[in-house]
């Protein structure tokens, strides 16, 4: 299925006055208060979130995974139902793969295919938490941690040959995230086990193209839960120190346990230059991976201030790569998308009023009343206008969500791939 602009326009249509009105009022209370309201649209036009393959089929739990009809069963269908996404809300322009679940086997039509979608390759993903199908090795016991030479050294050659794949795509990053780690105290030497991981990722680091970044991502637990040899941001941000400079922390959202401050997180990765992504989701209890901003959404716009000052601010670190990276059980998964691209761009979007300058003097001043109007007044006013504003500069629909209804996305893609498919990877 393909939604061409004037689908889109001829949708809009009806959304155009109501538009037109919120976005004035808006507009020009916004002015008043000092805001550059055309700055701040631009900028919600420009940002970019990934959509990794994964995420486009009915996501599960150990217990069970229900089907949705209509999943991508190729990565070229992946590539459509991204195109899909990107249509409806131009925020979704690149797509990030997992190796092995995406391996293209024909580059050239894969490149051509995600540039009719108008899509880049985002960071490649390295699997080494799963033995697939006549694997040589297994990485029940640990992969880059591993006590087994050969295990460690069959998950380091994956990593590299995940680089080559990611080279032939032109992505520019590899993303690492480890399951390994002990399930029982005596299971394995914390030292040892740190050691080798250390050891591993250099290996990795050193086939690193000069242009690229490796991203090392961290979790406290899942699925070993008496210890996880990458635990914490310290951890990440202690092995990326000693790979070295073309290597990161990535914070993933769900990666934390219970009530962490992930806004300091974030602030003291960007003041030592060292966040260099970023994996969007939400969370109840734990890694939950529910849609962006349906739980916590103070809590973004607190992460997102602080992503929007480090931008500003800490030059030394570069542009975060950003990612959505959640399981939509029951929901559909392109919709789930889209609400997430929507959670993320509202909470970017109120960072952006936050004004700094009259906070920064409430905080040297020790003004905590004034310190938290000003946050929370940014964080209470109704951004939807501003998105929307950027969705008709960019041609995307006001509504994504409604438009996909509107347009019978789901009935569609399931007339054109059956109701029984199931997708790639998971």
């Amino acid at each position: 299925m393909i939604i061409g602009k004037d689908i889109i326009e001829q949708n809009n249509k009806s959304e155009v006055e109501n538009f037109n009105s919120d976005f004035g009022y808006l507009s020009d209370k916004l002015t008043k208060s000092g805001a550059n309201v055309s700055e701040i649209v631009n900028k919600i036009a420009d940002f970019q979130v990934a959509i990794p393959s994964w995420a486009l089929g009915a996501g599960g739990t150990r217990f069970g995974r229900f089907f949705y009809g209509g999943e991508p069963s190729s990565l070229e269908q992946k590539l459509d139902d991204v195109g899909l996404i990107h249509a409806l809300t131009h925020s979704a322009g690149a797509i990030s793969l997992h190796i092995p679940w995406d391996i293209p086997t024909d580059v050239k039509a894969i490149k051509e295919k995600a540039t009719s979608h108008g899509l880049i390759f985002d960071a490649m993903n390295s699997n080494t938490f799963q033995d697939q199908p006549n694997a040589k090795q297994s990485y029940k016991f640990g992969s880059l941690n591993s006590s087994n030479e050969d295990s460690r050294a069959y998950a380091v050659e994956h990593n590299k040959e995940v680089i080559r794949i990611g080279k032939e795509l032109d992505s520019k990053s590899l993303t690492v995230w480890l399951a390994d780690g002990a399930s029982f105290p005596g299971q394995l030497n914390f030292q040892t086990a740190l050691a080798k991981t250390e050891q591993s990722l250099k290996e990795i680091y050193s086939d690193l193209p000069e242009d690229w970044k490796l991203f090392i991502e961290y979790k406290p637990y899942e699925p070993n839960f008496y210890s996880t040899t990458i635990q914490d941001w310290g951890t990440s941000f202690m092995l990326a120190n000693a790979c070295g400079e073309k290597a990161y922390t990535l914070v993933d959202l769900g990666h934390h346990l219970p009530n962490s401050n992930i806004e300091q997180i974030v602030a003291t990765l960007m003041y030592k230059g060292k966040l260099g992504g970023f994996h969007f989701n939400d969370s109840k209890y734990g890694d939950d991976d529910l849609t962006v901003g349906s739980i916590k959404p103070y809590a973004l716009f607190l992460i997102f201030n602080e992503l929007v000052y480090g931008m500003e601010n800490n030059k030394n670190n570069p542009y975060p790569a950003w990612m959505i990276d959640a399981s939509h059980n029951i929901k559909d998964p392109l919709e789930d998308l889209i609400q997430s691209l929507e959670a993320i761009l509202i909470a970017y979007a109120q960072a952006l009023l936050v004004d700094q300058k009259a906070l920064k003097d409430a905080q040297l001043n020790n003004d905590v009343v004034r310190a938290q109007e000003i946050l929370q007044n940014a964080y209470r006013t109704d951004v939807r206008p501003l998105l929307k504003a950027a969705r008709l500069q960019t041609g995307a629909a006001l509504d994504p969500i409604s438009a996909y209804r509107n347009l019978k996305v789901r009935q569609n893609l399931i007339s054109e791939r059956g109701f029984n498919v199931k997708a790639t990877g998971l």
